[in-house]
């Protein structure tokens, strides 16, 4: 699946991308010909985790840079301007959103004195650039983690880190495929991912896909197969990772986290370091979005909370440093991360 099925495709001066909230019923694509177009399908969940997000911008920016080639310098920087500030508020919580960005702005200030069609130019050099270093990054995280995985491992996961969540292969689901691609005979447990169900709409779908054996479960079971011995491992992606090697990842995360912890089992965060935000000194500076009620009060047109109720929706939490048994990204697995750990990756 991570080869068959494009998450994001650059098609004829367009950025089309695979429709998440129409899976696993239909296989659809939504195309997208400008920043606010794409900040518009960041937002409603069309494209959806943090790598993926991250090339998504990237693109929106080439997209933007293409629709003005022909206006003057100032009427093109202007324009740049507005669509950096739109994607950078599609989604607050994603550090691959804002380091994507980060790059395209570099290059847009690289371009010193060149011409708006230059510059539209290498804008989309650049978003391809970092799609295809997205892939290679998940294709060297898969090899370095693969090797944590017994054969006949039962690893558990949630929500979504797969080749739905990236530019291809996936973060934790790319380390699972890893491992199966090195011959191992691992299986998956997979929780529905509550309230946007990515675990059973998105990664028992992508598993089924690739013929990875997938077993899925409720938010609520994961502490009962780890209290029979069901569960060998967990692996999860992340959203942002602070200095200090706190995770922002799926809402439900902490809990699965403190549950590994109390029943011995370990807990793998798979994720490249553009998810890495030196700038945070811990987690309790990670910006939590908090989405609208209704994903929390019903899915795909179907109600079944009482109207009116109130209702909380952050869609991520954060799971101490001291919880993660190890880190795994493109440079290598980092065993009980931390600050020292951590800032040696980036040098």
């Amino acid at each position: 699946m991570s080869d068959r099925v494009e998450t994001l495709r650059w098609r004829a001066g367009r950025l089309e991308l695979i429709d998440q909230r129409r899976l696993p019923a239909r296989v659809e694509f939504v195309a997208c010909a400008t920043a606010q177009e794409v900040a518009r399908a960041i937002r409603d969940m069309v494209v959806r985790g943090a790598p993926a997000i991250g090339c998504a911008a990237a693109y929106g920016i080439a997209l933007e840079a293409a629709r003005m080639k022909d206006t003057t310098p100032a009427v093109f920087a202007s324009g740049m301007e507005r669509a950096f500030e739109v994607l950078a508020a599609a989604r607050p919580t994603a550090a691959n959103l804002f380091w994507a960005l980060e790059r395209m702005r570099t290059v847009l200030r690289g371009g010193g004195q060149t011409g708006p069609a230059d510059n539209a130019g290498r804008l989309l050099e650049e978003a391809q650039r970092i799609v295809s270093a997205d892939i290679a990054a998940n294709r060297a995280m898969g090899a370095h983690g693969a090797a944590l995985l017994a054969d006949r491992a039962r690893v558990f996961t949630h929500c979504n880190a797969g080749a739905l969540a990236t530019a291809g292969h996936g973060t934790a689901l790319g380390v699972i495929r890893s491992a199966v691609a090195a011959g191992k005979r691992v299986s998956v447990i997979v929780d529905e991912t509550r309230p946007f169900l990515q675990g059973a709409r998105l990664t028992a779908w992508e598993l089924q896909q690739d013929g990875i054996p997938v077993t899925l479960i409720t938010d609520s079971m994961s502490g009962h197969l780890m209290s029979r011995g069901e569960i060998d491992a967990v692996i999860v992606g992340a959203d942002r990772i602070a200095a200090n090697g706190d995770v922002a990842n799926k809402i439900g995360t902490y809990m699965i986290a403190v549950l590994a912890r109390r029943h011995g089992i370990p807990f793998y965060v798979a994720a490249p370091l553009s998810t890495l935000d030196a700038s945070l000194d811990n987690g309790g500076a990670i910006v939590i979005e908090e989405r609208e009620a209704s994903e929390v009060r019903g899915h795909a047109g179907v109600e079944w909370a009482p109207a009116g109720v109130a209702v909380r929706n952050p869609v991520f939490d954060v799971t101490p440093a001291e919880l993660v048994t190890a880190l795994i990204t493109e440079k290598g697995v980092v065993r009980a991360p931390d600050r020292g750990k951590l800032a040696a990756l980036l040098v």
